[in-house]
């Protein structure tokens, strides 16, 4: 509503104390310190997020020998690992992860999935239920220490106990075998990280081979041994080392891993080595295998095995993938002065997407990511092709994304397929290499892997359709009930709606602290320091957010607890606006200024009613009625006004003059916090000349009552109308309420006619008519 007042009560309202503080929701004061929920600082993790003078962590080399069994589709193989204990602990045990258990018989996530049956279920749902059938655990063969020496070991689940002769001290190392086999899965079936994918077309496999040998269990200064059963959801914690694998399989396969090949004279041919020296200097990808030569290997059937052995240094994990359909294509790009070789592995059913995007699209990931976090150290790195949409390992990962049969596809599965190569690549920074524990917290690996995946999608092209990462596009979750929602700061296999809370949400704060809170160049800067300052080493929540507020200088604190801690939402809400002016106190002036207001006020429906209906009143009927309020102006300056005015200005200073006669506009808006989450107040102004003015006022504006408030805005020219957050960078779930006055938001509703079968896609339409026009006149076919 619109208000003049005078000065002094004008003033008053405008110098007004501010309310004591007071909390919204859960009662708890958004502006609390986290200093007591974050653990203690310590020689190890300091204040600032830094890794102390005392920071330690341990250290698992391995030598692995492994079989692939193309006809049973198993695993065979054995290992050597050399255990060193950098910690200050004496370890009388180590913890190993079977992984491969999840696909026991006897599982703990077989046995804790809940479901419901359905009236009608596909084939597919059918063959989920009953995974039980398959066997796909590991089957342990024989632990030994080093020189023969049989180790007892325990079992538990995904997790199995070795327990040592002697103690292990610090400083030490201590060297075991294990041998073991296990059953491969299909993936088509029983959907998990890796497997199999059969083409009947051609009776060929494509193997994706990870979590494939036991692997050692992170112990850390912040919990000990990590050795939390893998239920399926919280992925995986590991420790650094060195790799040789030596991996065996049917000799016409062609097998892609981590690491860098160690005899190229053994399994590649003499053309497949120049081309792949080639490669290294190309500006676009270079063909290995060729589709033509991939389809001629898919006939035919080579007798005997050829062993492929792949070495990498300072790596958490190892995979691979082999297939005689494989198509193998590579180029070289440089990365702060190494040399990195992009490479891709796909069978023919790939193209023409994959031959076209995907070595590109892992150049240009590698090259984003080193730009926003650390440069690549790393001398490869690969993307694999298969039914899985996507999985992570040190310089390989696994990709969805296949065209229709015909070569065509949507828009849809184009972005999809460059999306998941940029975010599985994206992976080797984060966890591969800023190393946190994804058994424990997902959003650390994959929501800050999405916010970088988006700051790369859009520098792949103008406008790209980011699924994840614009505050707009969470709105719908974050409207979702609270019931249905955990906080982001939640243990890996208790989040809710794992996808919106584990990717989308955390990916989404990083923006909204990017472009709205911080800019872009504190942030930036923060962000690169936390990557530089554990890379290759265990990084803990704690860490990152000391280290953001640290390097940036800031205190990020109500941040972090709204929205990494709690389950609030932003719904800011303007509750009413006022109008004030300063009087001036000169009578011409403000009785310029009332006349206005007068002349300018609506008549009501009465009045516009009388006038055609009382065609004369009494008084204009007799004159004689009249008196001297008839003809009275009490907006008429009067000799008398302006001495008063002449007299109460001189005891003004100049200032105190100026401010008189500025004809400034004072605008009280009143602000609600409804959805509990504290965010900056984004206040877009529109002048009644139709000019715009945004400011954005820091969060802090709620330090002193977290739930209302109220701001004064002084403007030069009159303001037609105020809007909260007008480019929805703060992910608002309520739009209705953020104008005054208020405006409807647009939407609308769509008419159409049902159809059951299935459209073509553009590409396959555009095709059609291309035919068609290339018909001879008169043709009848």
């Amino acid at each position: 509503m619109f208000r003049t007042l005078l000065p002094a009560a004008g003033l008053t309202l405008l110098l007004a104390a501010p309310a004591l503080a007071q909390t919204t929701n859960s009662g708890t004061d958004k502006f609390a310190q986290l200093e007591t929920l974050l653990p203690t600082p310590n020689s190890y993790r300091t204040a600032s997020g830094a890794p102390g003078t005392d920071y330690w962590q341990q250290r698992a080399d391995y030598n692995i020998r492994v079989k692939l069994d193309d006809e049973k589709q198993a695993i065979t193989g054995s290992e050597d690992i050399t255990y060193t204990n950098l910690s200050p602990d004496v370890l009388t045990y180590l913890w190993v992860q079977l992984d491969q258990n999840i696909l026991d018989k006897n599982s703990i996530t077989a046995a804790t999935q809940v479901g419901q049956i359905q009236d009608r279920m596909p084939f597919q749902a059918m063959d989920y239920l009953m995974r039980s059938d398959f066997d796909g655990g590991f089957k342990i063969g024989e632990v030994k220490l080093k020189g023969g020496k049989a180790l007892p070991y325990v079992i538990n689940h995904t997790m199995m106990r070795v327990d040592l002769p002697t103690p292990l001290r610090p400083k030490q190392a201590v060297t075991f075998s294990i041998t073991w086999s296990y059953n491969i899965n299909d993936q088509l079936k029983i959907n998990q990280r890796s497997g199999y994918e059969y083409f009947p077309e051609d009776k060929n496999y494509l193997y994706e081979i990870a979590q494939f040998y036991p692997r050692m269990a992170v112990y850390s200064d912040n919990q000990g041994w990590q050795h939390k059963q893998f239920l399926g959801n919280g992925e995986f914690a590991l420790p650094f080392g060195d790799y040789r694998v030596s991996i065996t399989v049917p000799a016409d396969h062609v097998v892609g891993s981590t690491g860098v090949l160690q005899n190229p004279n053994e399994v590649l041919t003499a053309t497949q080595r120049q081309r792949l020296a080639s490669a290294r200097n190309a500006k676009k990808p270079v063909l290995i295998v060729s589709q033509a030569e991939a389809v001629k290997a898919e006939g035919s059937r080579a007798k005997g095995t050829k062993t492929w052995t792949y070495a990498a240094k300072d790596v958490r994990d190892f995979a691979w993938a082999s297939s005689r359909k494989f198509i193998w294509d590579a180029m070289g790009i440089e990365q702060n002065g190494k040399p990195v070789l992009c490479m891709s592995y796909y069978p023919k059913e790939g193209n023409p997407l994959w031959g076209q995007y995907s070595t590109e699209v892992v150049a240009h990931t590698i090259k984003t990511y080193s730009k926003y976090t650390i440069p690549y150290e790393y001398p490869v790195a690969i993307s694999v092709h298969g039914p899985v949409g996507g999985m992570e390992y040190p310089m390989l990962c696994f990709n969805g994304g296949r065209p229709e049969k015909d070569g065509t596809y949507t828009a849809d599965r184009k972005y999809g397929m460059i999306s998941v190569i940029i975010h599985e690549v994206g992976h080797n920074f984060f966890p591969m290499i800023i190393n946190s524990d994804e058994r424990q917290w997902s959003w650390m690996d994959e929501g800050l892997n999405t916010f970088t995946q988006y700051l790369t999608e859009q520098e792949w092209e103008r406008d790209y359709p980011s699924r994840r990462g614009e505050p707009k596009n969470i709105v719908d979750y974050m409207r979702t009930g609270k019931n249905l929602q955990t906080p982001i700061m939640t243990n890996s296999e208790s989040v809710l709606q794992f996808g919106p809370n584990a990717y989308a949400k955390p990916a989404t704060g990083l923006n909204i602290l990017r472009e709205t809170i911080l800019g872009r160049e504190l942030f930036d800067y923060a962000f690169k320091e936390y990557a530089r300052r554990w890379a290759y080493k265990h990084p803990t929540p704690a860490d990152f957010f000391r280290t953001m507020e640290d390097a940036s200088g800031t205190d990020l604190d109500w941040f972090w607890r709204g929205w990494f801690y709690t389950t609030d939402h932003t719904d800011l809400a303007i509750t009413g606006v006022k109008w004030y002016s300063v009087d001036s106190k000169n009578p011409e002036i403000e009785n310029a200024r009332k006349r206005e207001m007068i002349n300018k006020a609506p008549q009501t429906l009465s009045q516009q009613r009388n006038l055609q209906s009382i065609k004369r009143t009494l008084v204009d009927e007799k004159p004689e009625l009249k008196d001297f309020y008839n003809s009275y102006d009490p907006l008429a300056t009067t000799e008398a006004d302006k001495q008063r005015y002449q007299q109460f200005a001189k005891g003004l200073t100049p200032e105190q003059q100026k401010r008189l006669n500025s004809g400034l506009h004072f605008y009280e808006v009143g602000l609600k916090n409804i959805g509990g989450l504290t965010m900056p107040v984004i206040v877009q102004m529109t002048y009644e000349d139709g000019k715009q003015e945004k400011m954005t006022i820091p969060a802090e504006i709620w330090r002193k009552n977290n739930a209302e408030v109220t701001k004064v805005f002084i403007t030069e020219k009159p303001v037609v109308s105020f809007v909260l957050d007008p480019l929805q960078e703060t992910a608002d779930i309520n739009q209705s309420n953020n104008a005054w006055p208020q405006q409807a938001a647009p939407s609308r509703f769509e008419l159409f006619e049902y159809q059951q079968r299935a459209q073509p896609n553009p590409m396959q339409q555009q095709s059609s008519l291309q035919k068609m026009e290339q018909k001879p006149t008169g043709s009848t076919n």
